[in-house]
Formats: structure tokens, sequence, C-alpha cells
């Protein structure tokens, strides 16, 4: 039980910098840039390039741009689009795990090309789609620090360490306990739920990639490495693994329908993905 204090410990203070920033990004655009910087980035986020930016910034190891990206959708100063680009394109830790088991470079390179390039081609077309995208709603940055009860008062440094504190506890306490979880049912007992079977693979594959937790992206790679599902599988896992994104996202954004349609899609994108590098059989 040490063991699963000190991961969740770790696993949430690793993010911890990222969801700063975030904040900070947040507090400075609405009260030292004002409507107006918020009013172009509205216009802005739709147009082919920011999903691509995205799915950029999604490449980076760890699943800390997926959290700060669920605070920018919350606060609308990103689309919908870029928001599951991002996702699409998150590691997690599936980079450290397979230059830790000696893999292939050109695996490596052929995973994260292709997290990359589906996360743009999704957040583009959705974005294309969903004309309105993430401002739907009407809810802005000021309704997130109104809800927060942030004391914007105080400052921008204030408010953000406010905001990250709050959400870091939230953090801690969901990892802790799904930690505890895994912990109490054991990984082996886990890994039995996966069958190298087309279409089965990818869709329990997506299932456990929705888990907000590293062990979810660990656990997905493991078993591709060791032959226990095939490339297709994997990466339907991977692409639906935005790490704890998705746990922010319920946190920060109070639209719940609007939540539950970004997981459905986020799934659906995920597992259509997985498929299809299976029925082209060239990772085969």
């Amino acid at each position: 039980m040490t063991d699963v204090i000190l991961d969740s410990l770790i696993d949430t203070a690793k993010l911890i910098p990222f969801l700063f920033v975030t904040y900070l990004l947040m507090e400075y655009l609405e009260h030292r840039i004002g409507e107006k910087m918020q009013h172009a980035l509205e216009n802005g986020k739709r147009k082919w390039f920011i999903p691509v930016i995205g799915s950029l910034c999604g490449c980076v190891p760890q699943c800390g741009f997926s959290a700060a990206a669920s605070g920018l959708f919350a606060g609308r100063v990103i689309s919908m689009g870029t928001l599951i680009a991002i996702y699409l394109s998150t590691s997690d830790e599936m980079l450290p795990i397979m230059i830790s088991h000696g893999t292939k470079v050109e695996i490596v390179f052929t995973v994260i090309g292709i997290k990359l390039v589906f996360g743009m081609i999704c957040g583009i077309v959705i974005d294309l789609f969903a004309r309105k995208g993430a401002q739907e709603s009407g809810e802005h940055i000021h309704d997130l620090c109104e809800h927060d009860h942030c004391h914007c008062e105080n400052g921008i440094w204030i408010s953000a360490l406010r905001h990250t504190l709050s959400i870091t506890i939230y953090i801690f306490l969901f990892v802790f306990v799904l930690n505890t979880a895994i912990f109490l049912i054991g990984e082996d007992n886990l890994k039995h739920i996966f069958l190298n079977i087309p279409v089965v693979g990818e869709l329990i594959s997506g299932l456990v990639g929705l888990i907000p937790n590293c062990a979810a992206s660990v656990m997905i790679t493991e078993l591709y490495l060791e032959g226990v599902i095939n490339f297709g599988s994997m990466m339907a896992g991977l692409f639906v693994g935005a790490g704890v994104g998705l746990l922010v996202l319920y946190r920060v954004n109070k639209n719940l329908k609007q939540n539950i349609f970004i997981t459905a899609l986020l799934y659906a994108a995920g597992v259509t993905g997985g498929l299809l590098i299976d029925l082209t059989g060239i990772f085969a």
C-alpha cells in the first residue's frame, strides 16, 4: 500500500507544473488581455493549423499537455477539435516503456507518427463539422473562475495557484483510488481481459485506454510488446489513452453532456483508427 500512495503522489506531482502554467495563462488572458483577445482566440480556433499545433504538443511524453488542454477547453481558449487532437496524440507512458524494452526505433517513430497525423486529421475534421466547436455552451474563462471561487482580485498568480491546488487534490484522490483498485485486483488479472481477436481487441483496448491513469498506457504497451495484442489493438488503446486529461475535463468543465460526448467521440475515433490500421495489414 505504501507503493500505491507513493505512485499516486508521483503521478499527481508530475502534472502540477502543467496545470499551474495552464491556469496562469488562462488568468492572464482573462485579466490582462481582455475580451478582445478572447474574441480573437475564439474566431481563430477553427483554423486548420490549430489542431495541428495541438497534436504536436500532445506528442510530448507524459499526459501533461492533455491535462492542460482540458483546462484550456473549459475556459473556451481552444476548440473541441484541438482538444481531441491533443488527446489522440498524447503518448503518456508509451514512449518510456518502449525505450526501456529496447523497441526498434522505427517502431517507436511509427507509433508517434501515426498518433500525430491521426490526431491532426481528426481535430481538423471535428472542427469543420462542429462549427461552433467548444463555445457552444457559452462558458468562458471568467465562468470557470466564478465556479471555483478563486478570488481573482488577489492577482493572477494566487488565483492560478488556487485553481492548481483544487484540481491537484481532486486528481490525487482519484488516482489513489484507481491505483488501489489495480493493486487489489492485480495487473496480471487485468491482462486476461484482452483477446487477440479482430474488432474485439480494439474495442476492449479502447475501453482500457479510457482509464484516466498512466497504468492504462503502460498495460497496453506491455501487452503489445509481449505479443498478447496486435498493433491495431495497441493503437486503439493508445489513441484513446489521454492520461488524466479526461479526469481534468470532468472536473473543470461543467457541461456533463458535452464531456460525455467528447469521451464517446474520443473512444469512437480511437477504435476506428485501430480498426483501419488492422484492415490495411501494413503493420501486422
